[in-house]
Protein backbone atom coordinates (compact mmCIF):
# COMPACT_ATOMS: atom_id res chain seq x y z
CA UNK A 1 0.00 0.00 0.00
CA UNK A 2 1.82 3.37 -1.02
CA UNK A 3 1.35 6.14 1.74
CA UNK A 4 -0.57 8.90 1.09
CA UNK A 5 0.61 12.37 2.06
CA UNK A 6 -1.96 14.65 2.61
CA UNK A 7 -0.51 18.21 2.38
CA UNK A 8 -3.00 21.59 2.49
CA UNK A 9 -5.93 20.19 0.70
CA UNK A 10 -4.28 17.80 -1.33
CA UNK A 11 -3.12 14.12 -0.93
CA UNK A 12 -0.29 12.99 -2.30
CA UNK A 13 -0.02 9.30 -3.38
CA UNK A 14 3.78 9.08 -3.91
CA UNK A 15 6.11 10.06 -0.85
CA UNK A 16 7.99 13.64 -2.15
CA UNK A 17 11.48 13.01 -2.06
CA UNK A 18 14.34 15.96 -1.13
CA UNK A 19 14.88 15.80 -5.00
CA UNK A 20 10.73 16.12 -5.57
CA UNK A 21 10.80 19.33 -3.09
CA UNK A 22 13.43 21.18 -5.52
CA UNK A 23 9.84 21.59 -7.23
CA UNK A 24 7.17 20.58 -4.75
CA UNK A 25 7.63 22.73 -1.34
CA UNK A 26 5.30 23.93 0.53
CA UNK A 27 4.94 27.11 -1.13
CA UNK A 28 4.59 25.59 -4.96
CA UNK A 29 2.33 23.23 -2.68
CA UNK A 30 0.06 25.86 -1.34
CA UNK A 31 -0.05 27.56 -4.30
CA UNK A 32 -1.37 24.84 -6.78
CA UNK A 33 -3.91 23.95 -4.04
CA UNK A 34 -5.62 27.17 -4.29
CA UNK A 35 -5.92 26.67 -7.94
CA UNK A 36 -7.02 23.16 -7.71
CA UNK A 37 -9.66 24.41 -4.84
CA UNK A 38 -11.04 27.26 -6.98
CA UNK A 39 -11.17 25.24 -10.54
CA UNK A 40 -11.76 21.79 -10.00
CA UNK A 41 -15.58 21.99 -9.95
CA UNK A 42 -15.72 24.19 -13.14
CA UNK A 43 -13.03 21.68 -14.88
CA UNK A 44 -15.48 18.89 -13.83
CA UNK A 45 -18.25 20.31 -15.51
CA UNK A 46 -16.57 21.72 -19.15
CA UNK A 47 -15.80 17.60 -19.02
CA UNK A 48 -19.58 17.06 -18.78
CA UNK A 49 -20.35 19.54 -21.69
CA UNK A 50 -18.00 17.61 -23.68
CA UNK A 51 -19.76 14.78 -23.46
CA UNK A 52 -23.45 16.94 -24.09
CA UNK A 53 -22.14 18.47 -27.21
CA UNK A 54 -20.87 14.83 -28.63
CA UNK A 55 -24.26 13.24 -27.88
CA UNK A 56 -25.52 16.13 -30.36
CA UNK A 57 -23.09 15.12 -33.42
CA UNK A 58 -23.62 11.27 -32.63
CA UNK A 59 -27.54 11.84 -33.19
CA UNK A 60 -26.84 13.35 -36.83
CA UNK A 61 -26.10 17.13 -36.10
CA UNK A 62 -22.63 18.26 -37.75
CA UNK A 63 -20.63 20.76 -36.11
CA UNK A 64 -21.26 24.34 -37.22
CA UNK A 65 -19.60 27.77 -36.32
CA UNK A 66 -22.01 28.98 -33.23
CA UNK A 67 -24.03 32.08 -33.50
CA UNK A 68 -24.31 33.37 -29.93
CA UNK A 69 -21.18 35.46 -29.97
CA UNK A 70 -22.04 37.39 -33.24
CA UNK A 71 -20.72 40.55 -31.84
CA UNK A 72 -17.58 39.15 -30.66
CA UNK A 73 -17.29 37.74 -34.32
CA UNK A 74 -18.42 41.08 -36.47
CA UNK A 75 -16.93 43.72 -33.85
CA UNK A 76 -13.69 45.49 -33.96
CA UNK A 77 -10.89 44.38 -31.42
CA UNK A 78 -7.56 43.00 -30.99
CA UNK A 79 -5.29 40.84 -28.46
CA UNK A 80 -3.59 42.46 -25.63
CA UNK A 81 -0.02 42.43 -27.09
CA UNK A 82 2.56 40.05 -27.80
CA UNK A 83 6.02 40.17 -25.94
CA UNK A 84 9.69 41.17 -27.60
CA UNK A 85 11.12 37.93 -27.30
CA UNK A 86 7.81 35.97 -28.67
CA UNK A 87 7.53 38.09 -31.61
CA UNK A 88 9.92 36.05 -34.33
CA UNK A 89 8.54 32.52 -33.96
CA UNK A 90 9.48 31.11 -37.81
CA UNK A 91 11.04 27.77 -36.44
CA UNK A 92 9.86 25.95 -33.04
CA UNK A 93 11.12 22.73 -32.10
CA UNK A 94 9.20 20.46 -29.90
CA UNK A 95 9.64 17.44 -27.18
CA UNK A 96 9.60 16.00 -24.36
CA UNK A 97 10.95 17.59 -20.87
CA UNK A 98 13.78 15.05 -20.74
CA UNK A 99 17.25 16.33 -19.67
CA UNK A 100 19.11 16.28 -22.41
CA UNK A 101 16.57 16.52 -25.39
CA UNK A 102 15.60 19.84 -23.39
CA UNK A 103 19.69 21.18 -23.80
CA UNK A 104 19.63 20.07 -27.37
CA UNK A 105 16.55 21.78 -28.40
CA UNK A 106 16.90 25.00 -26.55
CA UNK A 107 20.64 25.03 -28.40
CA UNK A 108 19.27 24.26 -31.98
CA UNK A 109 18.53 26.47 -34.75
CA UNK A 110 15.37 27.64 -33.94
CA UNK A 111 13.27 30.40 -31.83
CA UNK A 112 11.36 28.63 -29.75
CA UNK A 113 11.68 25.04 -27.87
CA UNK A 114 8.02 24.09 -27.05
CA UNK A 115 8.96 21.78 -23.80
CA UNK A 116 6.29 18.86 -23.88
CA UNK A 117 4.15 17.25 -20.34
CA UNK A 118 1.76 16.82 -22.73
CA UNK A 119 1.67 14.06 -26.43
CA UNK A 120 5.40 13.39 -26.13
CA UNK A 121 5.80 12.55 -22.48
CA UNK A 122 4.70 9.31 -20.91
CA UNK A 123 3.59 11.07 -16.98
CA UNK A 124 4.79 9.22 -14.89
CA UNK A 125 5.60 10.38 -11.17
CA UNK A 126 9.14 10.61 -11.88
CA UNK A 127 9.01 12.14 -15.57
CA UNK A 128 6.89 15.13 -14.55
CA UNK A 129 8.94 15.91 -11.42
CA UNK A 130 12.22 15.63 -13.29
CA UNK A 131 11.23 17.42 -16.11
CA UNK A 132 9.93 20.65 -13.83
CA UNK A 133 13.44 20.34 -12.28
CA UNK A 134 14.83 20.28 -15.78
CA UNK A 135 12.77 23.35 -16.94
CA UNK A 136 14.18 25.80 -14.06
CA UNK A 137 17.78 24.06 -14.51
CA UNK A 138 17.47 25.26 -17.84
CA UNK A 139 16.30 28.93 -17.21
CA UNK A 140 18.58 29.18 -14.58
CA UNK A 141 21.38 28.50 -17.38
CA UNK A 142 23.33 25.92 -15.21
CA UNK A 143 21.61 22.82 -16.76
CA UNK A 144 24.22 19.90 -18.27
CA UNK A 145 23.74 16.77 -18.77
CA UNK A 146 26.58 13.91 -19.33
CA UNK A 147 25.59 10.13 -21.58
CA UNK A 148 26.76 6.46 -20.40
CA UNK A 149 30.10 7.57 -22.70
CA UNK A 150 31.14 10.36 -20.85
CA UNK A 151 30.25 13.22 -23.48
CA UNK A 152 28.66 16.32 -22.19
CA UNK A 153 25.60 18.11 -23.10
CA UNK A 154 25.73 22.03 -22.15
CA UNK A 155 23.51 24.71 -22.59
CA UNK A 156 24.97 27.39 -24.83
CA UNK A 157 25.25 31.09 -24.10
CA UNK A 158 21.85 31.97 -26.75
CA UNK A 159 19.41 29.48 -25.96
CA UNK A 160 16.16 29.19 -27.97
CA UNK A 161 12.57 30.71 -26.29
CA UNK A 162 11.16 28.36 -23.97
CA UNK A 163 7.43 27.27 -23.76
CA UNK A 164 6.19 25.02 -21.80
CA UNK A 165 3.12 22.56 -22.92
CA UNK A 166 0.86 21.44 -20.02
CA UNK A 167 -1.30 18.44 -20.15
CA UNK A 168 -5.06 18.71 -21.72
CA UNK A 169 -7.99 19.21 -19.72
CA UNK A 170 -9.08 15.70 -20.22
CA UNK A 171 -5.77 14.37 -18.36
CA UNK A 172 -5.96 13.72 -14.37
CA UNK A 173 -2.64 13.54 -12.47
CA UNK A 174 -3.10 10.33 -10.56
CA UNK A 175 -0.82 10.88 -7.56
CA UNK A 176 -2.25 13.40 -6.45
CA UNK A 177 -5.90 13.91 -4.78
CA UNK A 178 -8.49 16.64 -4.01
CA UNK A 179 -11.14 15.15 -2.00
CA UNK A 180 -10.49 11.57 -2.82
CA UNK A 181 -9.99 12.00 -6.63
CA UNK A 182 -7.66 13.20 -8.77
CA UNK A 183 -6.81 16.62 -9.53
CA UNK A 184 -6.40 17.97 -13.36
CA UNK A 185 -3.03 17.18 -14.98
CA UNK A 186 -2.91 19.98 -16.51
CA UNK A 187 -3.08 22.57 -13.21
CA UNK A 188 -0.21 20.86 -12.15
CA UNK A 189 1.96 20.95 -14.68
CA UNK A 190 0.85 24.94 -14.82
CA UNK A 191 1.57 25.52 -11.15
CA UNK A 192 4.39 24.07 -10.91
CA UNK A 193 6.46 25.76 -13.82
CA UNK A 194 4.91 29.14 -13.54
CA UNK A 195 5.42 29.34 -9.34
CA UNK A 196 8.83 27.92 -9.38
CA UNK A 197 10.41 29.57 -11.84
CA UNK A 198 7.97 33.29 -13.11
CA UNK A 199 10.28 35.70 -11.47
CA UNK A 200 13.64 34.28 -12.93
CA UNK A 201 12.15 34.32 -16.30
CA UNK A 202 10.75 38.10 -15.88
CA UNK A 203 14.21 38.89 -14.49
CA UNK A 204 15.76 37.51 -18.00
CA UNK A 205 13.17 39.69 -20.24
CA UNK A 206 10.93 36.93 -20.79
CA UNK A 207 7.95 35.38 -19.34
CA UNK A 208 5.57 32.54 -18.24
CA UNK A 209 4.94 31.08 -21.66
CA UNK A 210 2.43 27.99 -22.03
CA UNK A 211 0.97 25.81 -25.23
CA UNK A 212 -2.74 24.76 -23.82
CA UNK A 213 -3.11 21.57 -25.99
CA UNK A 214 -7.20 20.03 -27.32
CA UNK A 215 -9.81 22.54 -26.00
CA UNK A 216 -12.99 22.31 -27.37
CA UNK A 217 -14.65 25.53 -26.66
CA UNK A 218 -14.55 29.06 -25.83
CA UNK A 219 -16.00 28.21 -22.47
CA UNK A 220 -12.36 25.80 -21.73
CA UNK A 221 -10.36 28.93 -22.70
CA UNK A 222 -11.92 31.28 -20.28
CA UNK A 223 -11.39 28.29 -17.69
CA UNK A 224 -7.53 28.97 -18.68
CA UNK A 225 -7.71 32.47 -19.23
CA UNK A 226 -9.18 32.32 -15.10
CA UNK A 227 -6.22 30.10 -14.14
CA UNK A 228 -3.75 32.41 -15.48
CA UNK A 229 -5.56 35.79 -14.02
CA UNK A 230 -6.07 34.32 -10.40
CA UNK A 231 -2.45 33.11 -10.63
CA UNK A 232 -0.76 36.60 -11.76
CA UNK A 233 -2.88 37.95 -8.78
CA UNK A 234 -2.04 35.59 -6.31
CA UNK A 235 1.99 36.68 -6.82
CA UNK A 236 1.01 40.04 -7.50
CA UNK A 237 2.12 40.51 -11.14
CA UNK A 238 0.02 42.58 -14.04
CA UNK A 239 -2.78 41.10 -16.19
CA UNK A 240 -1.48 39.39 -19.05
CA UNK A 241 2.10 38.94 -17.63
CA UNK A 242 1.46 34.72 -18.55
CA UNK A 243 0.99 34.37 -22.54
CA UNK A 244 -0.30 31.12 -24.37
CA UNK A 245 -0.56 29.95 -27.87
CA UNK A 246 -3.52 28.04 -28.04
CA UNK A 247 -3.30 24.54 -30.05
CA UNK A 248 -6.67 24.17 -32.49
CA UNK A 249 -6.53 20.83 -32.54
CA UNK A 250 -9.73 19.73 -32.00
CA UNK A 251 -12.85 19.67 -34.52
CA UNK A 252 -15.25 21.33 -32.31
CA UNK A 253 -12.66 24.61 -31.44
CA UNK A 254 -11.85 25.28 -35.06
CA UNK A 255 -15.80 26.49 -35.02
CA UNK A 256 -14.84 28.93 -32.09
CA UNK A 257 -11.38 30.53 -32.98
CA UNK A 258 -12.54 34.17 -32.39
CA UNK A 259 -14.24 33.52 -29.35
CA UNK A 260 -11.21 31.36 -27.84
CA UNK A 261 -9.08 34.53 -28.97
CA UNK A 262 -11.98 37.01 -27.79
CA UNK A 263 -11.98 35.49 -24.15
CA UNK A 264 -8.36 34.46 -23.95
CA UNK A 265 -7.30 38.24 -24.95
CA UNK A 266 -5.28 39.31 -22.27
CA UNK A 267 -3.81 36.10 -22.26
CA UNK A 268 -3.18 34.93 -25.88
CA UNK A 269 -0.39 35.09 -28.62
CA UNK A 270 -1.48 33.02 -30.65
CA UNK A 271 -3.26 29.92 -31.86
CA UNK A 272 -1.43 26.93 -33.66
CA UNK A 273 -2.80 24.14 -36.18
CA UNK A 274 -1.94 21.18 -34.68
CA UNK A 275 -2.81 18.73 -37.77
CA UNK A 276 -2.33 15.41 -36.56
CA UNK A 277 -4.52 15.44 -33.76
CA UNK A 278 -7.23 17.42 -35.58
CA UNK A 279 -7.24 14.72 -38.07
CA UNK A 280 -7.50 12.53 -34.98
CA UNK A 281 -10.28 14.69 -33.58
CA UNK A 282 -12.15 14.65 -37.07
CA UNK A 283 -12.50 10.87 -36.79
CA UNK A 284 -13.60 10.91 -33.23
CA UNK A 285 -16.14 13.34 -32.97
CA UNK A 286 -17.64 12.08 -36.26
CA UNK A 287 -17.61 8.85 -35.56
CA UNK A 288 -20.75 7.88 -35.76
CA UNK A 289 -21.27 9.75 -39.68
CA UNK A 290 -20.41 6.82 -42.23
CA UNK A 291 -20.40 9.55 -44.86
CA UNK A 292 -17.12 10.97 -43.06
CA UNK A 293 -14.86 8.13 -42.50
CA UNK A 294 -11.09 9.20 -43.52
CA UNK A 295 -9.23 6.99 -45.92
CA UNK A 296 -5.70 5.61 -45.05
CA UNK A 297 -3.85 8.39 -42.88
CA UNK A 298 -0.85 8.22 -45.50
CA UNK A 299 -2.99 10.37 -48.15
CA UNK A 300 -4.61 12.87 -45.27
CA UNK A 301 -2.27 15.57 -45.83
CA UNK A 302 -2.38 19.34 -45.71
CA UNK A 303 -3.39 19.79 -49.09
CA UNK A 304 -6.96 17.98 -48.60
CA UNK A 305 -9.68 20.31 -48.52
CA UNK A 306 -11.09 20.02 -45.22
CA UNK A 307 -7.24 20.64 -43.58
CA UNK A 308 -6.26 23.09 -46.22
CA UNK A 309 -9.82 25.00 -45.30
CA UNK A 310 -8.91 24.80 -41.45
CA UNK A 311 -5.22 26.03 -41.87
CA UNK A 312 -6.50 29.43 -44.34
CA UNK A 313 -9.63 30.25 -41.50
CA UNK A 314 -7.08 30.11 -38.47
CA UNK A 315 -4.64 32.32 -40.75
CA UNK A 316 -7.13 35.03 -41.18
CA UNK A 317 -8.66 34.53 -38.07
CA UNK A 318 -5.59 35.20 -36.08
CA UNK A 319 -3.89 37.86 -37.95
CA UNK A 320 -7.30 40.21 -38.17
CA UNK A 321 -6.98 39.73 -34.71
CA UNK A 322 -3.18 40.87 -33.65
CA UNK A 323 -2.07 37.51 -33.37
CA UNK A 324 0.18 34.07 -34.27
CA UNK A 325 -0.97 31.71 -36.85
CA UNK A 326 0.84 28.69 -36.15
CA UNK A 327 1.83 25.89 -38.75
CA UNK A 328 1.83 22.46 -38.10
CA UNK A 329 4.83 19.53 -37.02
CA UNK A 330 7.14 18.06 -39.16
CA UNK A 331 7.24 14.44 -37.78
CA UNK A 332 10.42 13.53 -40.09
CA UNK A 333 14.01 12.40 -38.84
CA UNK A 334 16.54 12.91 -41.00
CA UNK A 335 18.38 10.02 -42.32
CA UNK A 336 22.12 9.18 -42.11
CA UNK A 337 21.66 7.83 -46.17
CA UNK A 338 22.13 10.88 -47.83
CA UNK A 339 19.81 10.27 -51.03
CA UNK A 340 16.96 9.35 -48.37
CA UNK A 341 17.75 12.26 -46.50
CA UNK A 342 17.60 14.59 -49.37
CA UNK A 343 14.44 13.18 -50.48
CA UNK A 344 13.11 13.71 -46.53
CA UNK A 345 14.01 17.37 -46.34
CA UNK A 346 12.36 18.14 -49.83
CA UNK A 347 9.47 16.64 -48.56
CA UNK A 348 9.80 19.06 -45.04
CA UNK A 349 10.82 22.20 -47.59
CA UNK A 350 7.42 21.66 -49.94
CA UNK A 351 5.53 21.51 -46.57
CA UNK A 352 6.41 24.34 -45.23
CA UNK A 353 6.49 26.56 -48.13
CA UNK A 354 3.12 25.57 -48.43
CA UNK A 355 2.50 27.11 -44.99
CA UNK A 356 4.66 30.41 -45.32
CA UNK A 357 2.99 30.70 -48.25
CA UNK A 358 -0.47 30.55 -46.61
CA UNK A 359 0.51 32.72 -43.98
CA UNK A 360 1.55 30.95 -40.89
CA UNK A 361 4.11 32.91 -38.22
CA UNK A 362 6.37 29.72 -37.78
CA UNK A 363 6.14 26.50 -37.73
CA UNK A 364 6.95 22.88 -35.65
CA UNK A 365 9.58 20.28 -36.32
CA UNK A 366 10.93 17.55 -34.18
CA UNK A 367 14.04 17.10 -34.93
CA UNK A 368 17.11 19.89 -35.05
CA UNK A 369 18.34 18.33 -38.24
CA UNK A 370 15.35 19.69 -39.51
CA UNK A 371 15.78 23.27 -38.36
CA UNK A 372 18.25 24.63 -40.78
CA UNK A 373 15.74 23.79 -43.43
CA UNK A 374 12.55 25.28 -42.58
CA UNK A 375 14.58 28.17 -41.06
CA UNK A 376 15.37 28.71 -44.76
CA UNK A 377 11.57 29.18 -46.02
CA UNK A 378 10.63 31.19 -43.46
CA UNK A 379 13.87 33.24 -43.80
CA UNK A 380 12.99 33.76 -47.52
CA UNK A 381 8.93 34.19 -47.05
CA UNK A 382 9.21 36.71 -44.33
CA UNK A 383 12.21 38.74 -45.80
CA UNK A 384 13.40 41.06 -43.09
CA UNK A 385 10.30 41.05 -40.81
CA UNK A 386 10.03 39.06 -37.83
CA UNK A 387 6.57 37.40 -38.56
CA UNK A 388 3.83 37.49 -41.39
CA UNK A 389 1.22 38.99 -39.02
CA UNK A 390 0.56 42.02 -41.78
CA UNK A 391 -0.83 38.68 -44.40
CA UNK A 392 -4.81 39.39 -43.34
CA UNK A 393 -6.22 36.50 -46.33
CA UNK A 394 -9.00 39.30 -46.15
CA UNK A 395 -9.83 39.06 -49.76
CA UNK A 396 -10.21 35.10 -49.78
CA UNK A 397 -13.94 33.70 -49.77
CA UNK A 398 -15.57 32.96 -46.49
CA UNK A 399 -14.71 29.07 -45.35
CA UNK A 400 -17.37 27.52 -44.85
CA UNK A 401 -18.77 24.49 -42.34
CA UNK A 402 -18.88 22.73 -45.52
CA UNK A 403 -15.10 22.83 -46.21
CA UNK A 404 -13.92 22.21 -42.73
CA UNK A 405 -16.38 19.12 -42.67
CA UNK A 406 -15.54 17.99 -46.17
CA UNK A 407 -14.38 14.05 -46.60
CA UNK A 408 -11.47 12.88 -48.03
CA UNK A 409 -11.40 10.93 -51.12
CA UNK A 410 -8.64 8.27 -50.94
CA UNK A 411 -8.63 4.41 -50.84
CA UNK A 412 -8.58 2.31 -47.39
CA UNK A 413 -5.88 -0.66 -47.87
CA UNK A 414 -4.74 -3.64 -46.53
CA UNK A 415 -1.11 -2.09 -46.27
CA UNK A 416 -2.63 1.08 -44.59
CA UNK A 417 -4.23 -0.77 -41.99
CA UNK A 418 -1.25 -3.05 -41.38
CA UNK A 419 0.99 0.05 -40.89
CA UNK A 420 -1.44 1.67 -38.40
CA UNK A 421 -1.30 -1.49 -36.21
CA UNK A 422 2.20 -1.39 -36.22
CA UNK A 423 2.53 2.32 -35.63
CA UNK A 424 0.15 1.81 -32.88
CA UNK A 425 1.31 -1.48 -31.07
CA UNK A 426 4.78 0.08 -31.44
CA UNK A 427 3.73 3.91 -29.89
CA UNK A 428 1.58 2.01 -27.16
CA UNK A 429 4.51 -0.24 -26.14
CA UNK A 430 6.79 2.68 -25.90
CA UNK A 431 4.40 5.34 -23.67
CA UNK A 432 3.77 2.72 -20.95
CA UNK A 433 7.23 1.67 -20.97
CA UNK A 434 8.10 5.05 -20.38
CA UNK A 435 8.75 6.87 -23.47
CA UNK A 436 6.45 9.09 -25.60
CA UNK A 437 8.43 10.52 -28.37
CA UNK A 438 9.48 7.56 -30.23
CA UNK A 439 11.15 7.44 -34.03
CA UNK A 440 8.97 4.42 -35.81
CA UNK A 441 9.85 4.19 -39.42
CA UNK A 442 11.30 7.72 -39.80
CA UNK A 443 9.13 9.38 -38.27
CA UNK A 444 8.95 11.17 -34.32
CA UNK A 445 5.78 10.07 -33.24
CA UNK A 446 3.76 10.92 -30.82
CA UNK A 447 0.22 9.87 -29.09
CA UNK A 448 -1.39 11.48 -31.90
CA UNK A 449 -0.18 9.12 -34.47
CA UNK A 450 -1.38 6.10 -32.36
CA UNK A 451 -4.92 8.04 -31.85
CA UNK A 452 -5.30 8.54 -35.72
CA UNK A 453 -4.06 4.69 -36.76
CA UNK A 454 -6.75 3.31 -33.87
CA UNK A 455 -9.69 5.23 -34.35
CA UNK A 456 -9.45 5.02 -38.32
CA UNK A 457 -9.53 1.49 -37.96
CA UNK A 458 -12.05 1.69 -35.30
CA UNK A 459 -14.36 3.51 -37.44
CA UNK A 460 -13.80 1.50 -40.53
CA UNK A 461 -15.56 -1.81 -38.38
CA UNK A 462 -17.88 0.61 -37.24
CA UNK A 463 -19.54 1.22 -40.44
CA UNK A 464 -18.19 -1.67 -42.12
CA UNK A 465 -16.00 -0.23 -44.74
CA UNK A 466 -14.28 -2.00 -47.04
CA UNK A 467 -10.81 -2.16 -48.22
CA UNK A 468 -9.25 -1.84 -51.80
CA UNK A 469 -8.55 -6.04 -52.36
CA UNK A 470 -12.60 -6.14 -51.58
CA UNK A 471 -12.07 -7.34 -47.91
CA UNK A 472 -14.49 -5.92 -45.48
CA UNK A 473 -13.31 -4.48 -42.45
CA UNK A 474 -14.33 -6.35 -39.23
CA UNK A 475 -13.28 -6.95 -35.39
CA UNK A 476 -11.91 -10.64 -36.68
CA UNK A 477 -10.23 -9.33 -39.59
CA UNK A 478 -8.54 -6.28 -36.98
CA UNK A 479 -7.72 -9.10 -34.80
CA UNK A 480 -6.40 -11.35 -37.18
CA UNK A 481 -4.07 -8.38 -38.52
CA UNK A 482 -3.28 -7.27 -34.74
CA UNK A 483 -1.82 -11.19 -34.12
CA UNK A 484 0.40 -10.83 -38.09
CA UNK A 485 1.74 -7.65 -37.34
CA UNK A 486 2.88 -8.34 -33.67
CA UNK A 487 5.01 -11.19 -35.42
CA UNK A 488 6.14 -9.10 -37.80
CA UNK A 489 7.42 -6.58 -35.07
CA UNK A 490 8.68 -9.22 -33.41
CA UNK A 491 10.98 -9.99 -36.19
CA UNK A 492 11.54 -5.98 -37.05
CA UNK A 493 12.97 -5.36 -33.63
CA UNK A 494 14.39 -9.08 -32.65
CA UNK A 495 13.35 -11.56 -30.36
CA UNK A 496 15.66 -10.05 -26.94
CA UNK A 497 14.26 -6.61 -27.72
CA UNK A 498 10.74 -7.76 -28.12
CA UNK A 499 10.39 -10.21 -24.89
CA UNK A 500 12.13 -7.54 -23.18
CA UNK A 501 9.17 -5.34 -23.94
CA UNK A 502 5.76 -4.76 -23.12
CA UNK A 503 4.44 -5.34 -26.71
CA UNK A 504 1.46 -7.91 -25.46
CA UNK A 505 0.30 -5.78 -23.33
CA UNK A 506 0.38 -2.77 -25.58
CA UNK A 507 -1.34 -5.20 -28.21
CA UNK A 508 -3.75 -5.97 -25.92
CA UNK A 509 -4.61 -2.56 -24.61
CA UNK A 510 -4.89 -2.07 -28.54
CA UNK A 511 -7.41 -4.61 -28.84
CA UNK A 512 -9.54 -3.34 -26.27
CA UNK A 513 -10.03 0.16 -27.35
CA UNK A 514 -10.12 -0.54 -30.94
CA UNK A 515 -12.93 -3.44 -30.79
CA UNK A 516 -15.35 -2.06 -28.03
CA UNK A 517 -18.46 -0.58 -29.22
CA UNK A 518 -17.68 2.45 -27.43
CA UNK A 519 -14.94 4.35 -28.97
CA UNK A 520 -12.35 5.46 -25.70
CA UNK A 521 -11.56 8.95 -26.50
CA UNK A 522 -8.18 9.17 -25.38
CA UNK A 523 -5.65 6.29 -25.29
CA UNK A 524 -3.65 7.39 -23.08
CA UNK A 525 -6.68 7.74 -20.30
CA UNK A 526 -6.21 3.56 -20.31
CA UNK A 527 -2.64 3.67 -20.83
CA UNK A 528 -1.90 5.59 -17.65
CA UNK A 529 -3.45 2.92 -15.65
CA UNK A 530 -0.51 0.79 -16.96
CA UNK A 531 2.46 3.69 -15.97
CA UNK A 532 3.78 4.22 -12.50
Amino acid sequence: MEQQLSISDLTFIKDITRQDEKVLHADSIAFLSELVDRFFVRRKQLLKDRIGRQEIIDSGTLPDFISECDSIKNSQWKIQNIPEDLQDRRVEITGPVERKMVINALNANVKIFMADFEDSLSPSWEKLIDGQINLTDAIKGDISYTNDNGKVYQLKSDPAVLIARVRGLHLDEKHVLFGGVPIPGGLFDFALYFFNNYQALLEKGSGPYFYIPKLESWQEALWWSDVFSLAEDMVNIPRGTIKATILIETLPAVFQMDEILYHMRHHIVGLNCGRWDYIFSYIKTLKEHSDRVLPDRQVVTMTQEFLSAYSRLLIRTCHRRGAFAMGGMSAFIPSKDAQENQAILARVKADKELEAKNGHDGSWIAHPGLADTVMDVFNQALGGNKNQLQVSRESDDEVTAEQLLQPCAGERTEAGMRANIRVAVQYIESWITGNGCVPIYGLMEDAATAEISRTSIWQWIRHGKVLSNGEKVTKFLFEEMLDEELQVIQKELGDKRFQSGRFREAADLMRRITTQDELIEFLTIPGYQLID
